[in-house]
């Protein structure tokens, strides 16, 4: 069995300088799109990240500051990379927890509009995990029966990625073949942003950390309206400030 597509969707992976979404940086992005008929096309990129990546960063996937020291930055290529993605659902390995909202970030410091609004988000590492509990390396072993030559080249993780999720279509019929099946088995369909400060219950998003846990956006924009100005001078991510700006926005329009 193999992944039935109504449109492209995109395989990306990303090498940076850490983990902290609100203030690492790409170093690499590679982008595998596959097409409804099956064909792939291949994007793969280094990235000037304009600060300097740790020791510990070019450890674990070995781009330097002297490799990049010439590539362009993310905001020189943004544009080229919004495109290659246009009208694309995503796919990745543990996407949704960190190279979406990282690309999301790095795409609001461009000043570039790229909305995942519309957009299924196939997290291959969600599926893994809820049926075996497993990394990618092992993952890829366990379901390809081959080994993970090159693990963290962006573009060997991505294409691993894919060749994982066709294989998880084969093995486990009741994930189903599309986007949209995989999506709803692995419950992240509803996302509100990605650092998950916000969450939907019952179709309303409510505060998921701090004082307020657990409450309405909106009831608390209402009650406590410099909670917005606190967050927005915060150390939050980007996509965090955006969500919540759209949220206010949505509640000064229903009064």
């Amino acid at each position: 069995m193999k992944l039935n597509l109504t449109r492209p969707i995109a395989f990306i992976d990303l090498e940076t300088t850490g983990v902290n979404i609100s203030n690492d940086r790409i170093v690499e992005i590679a982008i595998v799109k596959i097409l409804p008929d099956g064909t792939s096309q291949v994007k793969r990129k280094l990235i000037n990240p304009l600060i300097p990546i740790p020791s510990g960063a070019s450890d674990v996937h070995g781009i330097t500051d002297d490799m990049v020291k010439d590539a362009p930055s993310f905001k020189q290529v943004a544009n080229e990379i919004k495109q290659f993605m246009d009208n694309c659902d995503m796919g990745g390995y543990n996407s949704n927890r960190f190279d979406v909202p990282m690309l999301i970030e790095e795409f609001l410091r461009a000043g570039v509009s790229f909305s995942v609004d519309g957009r299924k988000l196939v997290d291959v590492q969600k599926v893994f995990h809820m049926m075996e509990q497993r990394t990618l390396g092992a993952a890829y072993k366990f379901y390809c029966n081959k080994v993970l030559d090159g693990a963290h080249s962006a573009e060997v993780d991505a294409t691993a990625t894919w060749e994982v999720l066709e294989a998880q279509i084969e093995r486990y019929p009741q994930i189903g073949d599309t986007v949209e099946s995989i999506v709803k088995f692995t419950g992240e369909d509803d996302i509100v942003d990605f650092a998950r400060r916000f969450v939907k219950e019952n179709g309303i998003e409510v505060f998921n950390f701090g004082k307020h846990k657990g409450k309405p956006v909106t009831q608390v924009l209402k009650e406590e309206p410099q909670y917005y100005d606190w967050m927005m001078k915060g150390d939050f991510a980007m996509n965090t400030k955006q969500k919540l700006t759209e949220i206010l926005n949505r509640t000064l329009l229903k009064k």
